[in-house]
């Protein structure tokens, strides 16, 4: 009997923490497709940070080209790239006369390498929009009509949208959705959206700004040592009384993160340990999560192995009842997760990998939390940032 109570309190547990968890990521703003603007469009300057993104330069660069927003210029920063970014930025330049190539300073003391580049992208900037743009997303040619649409009609200071995630590699259809799920809970899009909460976070694959206001809040200068330098803008938005608007635009962007297990590890411990450092109470939320995620790697798979067992070695109709609960929590959990999988275009059969992505990312979240508690650093496109 102890052993069927204790599977009984873990099966409500279980329906009751897996229905939370999925059921944060409330997205209330949707960006659709709209017509460009009949007349007076404001310039818009999409500034674009790039470094050693060779295999994603181009695409990225001719989508931001080939907007059907009338009054748009193309800045890229190449920040001292080693490979063939430069040279095919010049290609496009001389095919284009939007597209303005900068070559990117030396890093400066006390600077991290993305805020300086899109600091520098900045200072050439004409528009009375800036639209911060990542080398590896690709805007749908009614992007930033469809986003300044949306802007204006929510009264947005700093616009900013969830892009879909375009997933390729084995690795990533694992892990991405479970990380995308983690990140619904910590933080809240429907929290972000209200004036009233602190809550502030952007996507900076996808960020559209009006320039007053950058230039009010001190623009990338401001949190010139921030790697997240992106939540960090966000705050300086909010915190000083402009409007944050947080969206869903994946009808008009997509971003290929990473390609690999090793670029997702290096790219989300860093990701996590930023989050973690320096905020107790997201340190405790980062370890719940862990716990949750082990949960699931390791003891959802074995539950109903367990009750198996138990039901051979005489359990009966007790036995059975453990059967019975861990297959509805895990038949729960399995929709749920097939459900967010077709969200994001893949295969419902990788909710399957739930427990081995879960395992992934709580041995991501418990690094990054060891290296907030041991005082380490980061590692992040070559270079080490260490905290202060």
């Amino acid at each position: 009997m102890p052993y069927f109570i204790t599977s009984t309190i873990l099966f409500v547990l279980g329906l009751v923490i897996i229905y939370w968890v999925h059921n944060q990521y409330h997205l209330d703003i949707v960006v659709t497709p709209k017509p460009p603007p009949a007349e007076g469009a404001p310039l818009v300057s999409i500034c674009i940070p790039a470094r050693n993104e060779e295999n994603n330069i181009r695409r990225c660069v001719e989508s931001a080209l080939g907007q059907d927003y009338p009054n748009i210029e193309v800045i890229v920063l190449d920040d001292r790239s080693t490979d063939a970014t430069l040279t095919q930025l010049t290609e496009i330049a001389s095919r284009d006369s939007r597209l303005i190539p900068i070559h990117g300073s030396d890093l400066p003391v006390g600077w991290a390498g993305k805020p300086h580049a899109l600091f520098q992208a900045s200072a050439v900037a004409r528009g009375a929009w800036l639209c911060f743009v990542d080398a590896d997303t690709f805007l749908k040619p009614q992007a930033i009509s469809s986003v300044y649409a949306k802007a204006l009609e929510t009264e947005a200071d700093l616009f900013t949208i969830m892009n879909e995630q375009i997933l390729g590699s084995f690795w990533e259809k694992v892990v991405m959705p479970l990380v995308m799920t983690a990140l619904s809970v910590g933080f809240s899009p429907r929290k972000v959206n209200d004036p009233s909460r602190r809550d502030a976070i952007a996507n900076g694959q996808f960020i559209l700004i009006k320039r007053s206001v950058y230039d009010l809040i001190g623009g990338h200068e401001k949190v010139k040592d921030q790697i997240v330098e992106d939540k960090a803008i966000s705050e300086q938005v909010k915190w000083n009384g402009h409007r944050l608007i947080i969206a869903d635009g994946m009808q008009v962007a997509s971003t290929r993160m990473y390609t690999s297990l090793a670029t997702m590890w290096e790219g989300w411990t860093k990701n996590i340990y930023l989050g973690l450092r320096g905020h107790p109470a997201l340190l405790l939320l980062g370890a719940f999560a862990a716990l949750l995620a082990l949960i699931a790697a390791l003891f959802l798979p074995a539950w109903p192995l367990l009750g198996l067992n138990w039901y051979f070695k005489g359990g009966g109709w007790l036995a059975l009842g453990v059967i019975i609960e861990s297959i509805l929590v895990w038949g729960y959990l399995i929709t749920i997760r097939a459900k967010m999988a077709s969200k994001m275009k893949i295969s419902g059969w990788y909710a399957l990998t739930t427990p081995l992505g879960a395992g992934v990312f709580a041995a991501m979240m418990l690094t990054s939390a060891w290296k907030v508690l041991s005082g380490q650093g980061v590692t992040w496109r070559g270079r080490n940032y260490r905290p202060k």
